[in-house]
């Protein structure tokens, strides 16, 4: 692991909900400082990074008062509005401490599915990263419908590492690593090891 990331040139860090809240209820400030410290890091060694963050709904569900994430679509893409704003300002916070810039990047599917949005969103990140500005990117999950209930920034992360055609995808969580299901629901679960990715997606 630590022989691509010394070779990537350019990274894609996704960073999951565990990893940056407070067991789902609200940011953990210190969290989001020390992904922002490993960053800066990756930057000094000229490295281009872009981070997938999650965390916006459960941001969203504190700043609302709400004990619990709601499972309606309109309450959801409500908390992510609210919380969206929360998370630009703890990273914006987080990142200024190491002296780099930051800006926020909502996508979704339908913008990697079609061609001038595909090559526009790609210019915009490529022009962000040229300026040393690391570039948020979240699901734009207040447009968006199945995506909430489906979609995960996993996904997302691999697009988005496509789109700009980046070395290296890190997803950070808390769980072991990548099983043939879902290990919480299915016990007989495979843990594995090394996967082969192939390539079949579109690419304008």
């Amino acid at each position: 692991m630590r022989s691509v990331i010394h070779a990537a040139n350019r990274i894609v860090v996704k960073v999951g909900s565990s990893l940056v809240t407070n067991d789902g209820k609200g940011l953990d400030l210190s969290a989001l400082e020390r992904w922002a410290a490993e960053i800066a890091d990756l930057k000094r060694r000229g490295k281009q990074v872009v981070l997938v963050s999650s965390g916006a709904i459960a941001e969203g569900c504190q700043r609302l008062g709400w004990a619990s994430r709601p499972k309606g679509v309109h309450e959801l893409q409500a908390a992510a509005a609210v919380g969206q704003m929360g998370l630009c300002q703890a990273y914006e916070t987080a990142f200024r401490g190491f002296g780099l810039k930051t800006a926020q990047v909502l996508l979704t599917h339908e913008d990697l599915a079609d061609r001038t949005r595909y090559l526009n969103a790609r210019s915009t990140i490529t022009t962000l990263l040229n300026l040393n500005v690391v570039p948020i990117i979240n699901e734009n999950d207040t447009v968006v419908t199945n995506e909430i209930r489906f979609g995960d920034n996993d996904t997302l992360g691999a697009l988005v590492t496509n789109l700009i055609e980046a070395d290296a995808l890190v997803i950070l969580t808390d769980q072991q690593g990548l099983f043939s299901a879902d290990p919480r629901k299915h016990p007989d679960a495979r843990f594995i090891h090394e996967a082969e990715a192939t390539r079949n997606w579109k690419t304008w």
